[in-house]
């Protein structure tokens, strides 16, 4: 258990997630009353960190981000849980534990230790009296954190944004943030609310992928194939270094210098678990939902399971807001789904009714989220919504690799397979593959926010069920080989030529260690933390780990531009008025912009050429260390 919290808290905080997670076994039992352990536990976690997401943030449209919002959220899911276990209905099988269910825990409990224990020593680790993280987590990390705090701090629902002055809503899907603002409140520290449900929704990613893979192939041999590529697969970064053992030494001791991410040889499809689970929070409560989501899916179109059409609509209604390039990947799916039942099935009321109840019931829900939110910012959002060709591959219109070597030393041999797998596979496969397809397309011709890199966070579900796809052809072609032997050697170079430069990350990610915010960032924000009023403004640098922000949850002026434009957000007033607020201060403009506390440290007075005499003589110091003082206005 972190620290930062204590037995009771933690316990209050356990029992309460456990309500969430009890309310989704049951809908998953529910959903499924014939699926096994194995299935039942990743989807069960999926519906639970769904309903944590949804229940507690309806409630707080009523009555604010707030511990009453948060028990009602509770009590809502209680509610849920008692009703779907008293319900009527059909007797669900008993559980039995198969060689299939083994399989499944055998490749997905290794890459959940992996995670967790990243997350461990990458999340406020603290060590010598310092908030320590790993390479992955150093960026975005600081963000998060002041999301997360932020939200539970001031109370507002929506959530304004913490890093800009003003009430400019949140441009970002918060659901993925409420998650652990909820603890919070319930009062735990940050590094526990951080991480508690993390972990149900890891085992949600890891276990409904491997079942998702499955459930196509039929196979749990390929399942797991499926699953370690995708997970663990890379190209051919690592090639670059094996000149010598500098070069070789140099993946575990640069920054951002592996066979997975090498900008400088235009090496840029990173590992899933350390790259986007790990420091990624959208992206991990994204695919938390996305691929329970799809293998519901799968059942409903494809095996013609009509009445799933409601377990999945449920599932994903928040959806959008845990992340929204998941949803639109589902969209996607959904739709090459339809085209095909359109295709291949008699058009009946009991074929058509379940599709336009799934297609209805989401777009009631995911419309009012979204038009206000990420569709309004789309629209209005700076840099957002645009047209443009073959992902960073293409800058400023020059390729810097040949179209399909790009592709090629980047994803590797389930890129090569791709076109050959295809033509191997069944036509359910293939319709279903179809999905991917559709985002492959968009996300190579649209990009959907200011940084063309996030363009992956849809190019990896395409991927994943290309690595599907590849593992059911590789899996033919090993079967073919008799010799066992033989077959062990060629899965050995397949294993090596998919995924050694993962391998080689993962080993960088373990060892990497950056201190985050030191002693006198860590004191400062727990004198702002228990002093300052919820809504106070402070005028800070731009430093993207502004300990005010992140570990505090306070607003500032201006935060990072390297989160604020990815955002697509106009903070070019916010950022003239700190500069000069620093360098020329007057008290109209302090008196303007709502001024609360005047931060000043060695960045403000080399940087911006901060004039704390100023201050110094108007306002009496509000705080003080080593390193940071603070002045109160007013």
């Amino acid at each position: 258990m972190p620290a930062d919290t204590g037995l009771w808290s933690a316990a209050v905080c356990a029992a309460y997630l456990g309500v969430f997670l009890a309310a989704g076994w049951l809908a998953a039992r529910r959903a499924l009353p014939d699926a096994s352990p194995a299935v039942l536990a990743p989807l069960g976690c999926a519906f639970g960190v769904s309903f944590l997401a949804a229940l507690p943030a309806l409630a707080a449209l009523a009555l604010g981000f707030t511990t009453a919002a948060v028990l009602a959220g509770g009590a809502a899911a209680l509610a849920l849980a008692l009703g779907l276990r008293l319900a009527p209905g059909r007797r669900p099988a008993p559980l039995r534990w198969s060689r299939q269910d083994s399989a499944a825990a055998a490749c997905a409990l290794p890459a959940l230790a992996l995670a967790l224990w990243l997350l461990h020593t990458h999340v406020l680790y603290r060590q010598d009296g310092a908030y320590h993280t790993g390479q992955s987590c150093y960026g975005d990390l600081a963000m998060h954190l002041a999301y997360i705090k932020s939200i539970a701090v001031r109370g507002t629902f929506p959530p304004v944004e913490p890093l800009l002055a003003g009430d400019q809503a949140l441009n970002y899907p918060f659901l993925c943030e409420t998650v652990s603002s909820v603890f919070l409140l319930l009062g735990a520290g940050l590094r526990f609310a951080y991480l508690l449900p993390l972990a149900p929704a890891l085992l949600a990613v890891f276990g409904m992928a491997w079942q998702l893979a499955r459930a196509v192939l039929e196979s749990a041999a390929r399942a797991c194939l499926a699953f370690w590529l995708f997970f663990m697969g890379s190209g051919l970064g690592f090639v670059y270094f094996l000149g010598s053992p500098e070069a070789f030494a140099s993946i575990f001791t640069g920054y951002y210098t592996t066979p997975t991410n090498y900008t400088e040889k235009n090496i840029v499809w990173v590992n899933p678990i350390v790259d986007l689970l790990v420091p990624q929070r959208a992206t991990l409560l994204g695919w938390c939902v996305l691929f329970a989501a799809l293998y519901l899916l799968w059942r409903f179109a494809m095996l013609e399971q009509a009445r799933l059409w409601l377990p999945l609509a449920v599932l994903v209604l928040p959806l959008p807001l845990l992340q929204t390039h998941a949803a639109l990947a589902l969209v996607l799916c959904c739709l090459a789904c339809g085209v095909y039942t359109l295709a291949r099935r008699p058009h009946t009321r009991a074929v058509l009714l379940p599709w336009a109840a799934l297609a209805g019931l989401c777009a009631a829900v995911w419309l009012p989220e979204t038009l206000g939110t990420v569709v309004g910012h789309a629209v209005q959002g700076q840099n957002m919504l645009r047209l443009h060709f073959n992902w960073v591959n293409n800058q400023n219109g020059a390729l810097q690799d040949n179209y399909f070597w790009f592709y090629i030393k980047n994803i590797g041999l389930v890129y090569v397979l791709l076109v050959p797998a295809l033509f191997h596979a069944r036509a359910r496969q293939r319709w279903f593959y179809g999905g991917g397809a559709l985002i492959w397309a968009l996300a190579e011709c649209v990009v959907f926010q200011p940084n063309l890199y996030d363009n992956n966070k849809l190019l990896y579900i395409w991927h994943f069920l290309g690595c599907v796809l590849a593992a059911g052809l590789l899996g033919d072609w090993l079967a073919r080989l008799r010799a066992l032997p033989a077959r062990a050697a060629a899965l050995a170079a397949v294993c090596f030529a998919g995924m050694f430069g993962s391998a080689l990350t993962v080993g960088r990610e373990l060892v990497s260690d950056y201190v985050q915010w030191d002693a006198a960032d860590i004191d400062l924000a727990a004198y702002v933390d228990e002093h300052a009023e919820a809504d106070a403004l402070f005028l800070t640098t731009d430093s993207h780990l502004q300990p005010v922000c992140s570990l505090a949850g306070r607003q500032i002026l201006c935060g990072s531009g390297s989160f604020l434009y990815y955002h697509g957000m106009d903070y070019g007033d916010p950022y003239d008025a700190m500069c000069s607020l620093y360098a020329r201060p007057d008290t109209v403009t302090l008196d303007a912009w709502g001024v609360d506390y005047a931060v000043f440290d060695a960045q403000a007075l080399n940087d911006y050429a901060a004039d704390e005499s100023w201050y110094a003589a108007q306002y009496p110091l509000w705080y003080q260390n080593e390193r940071y003082r603070v002045y109160k206005i007013g």
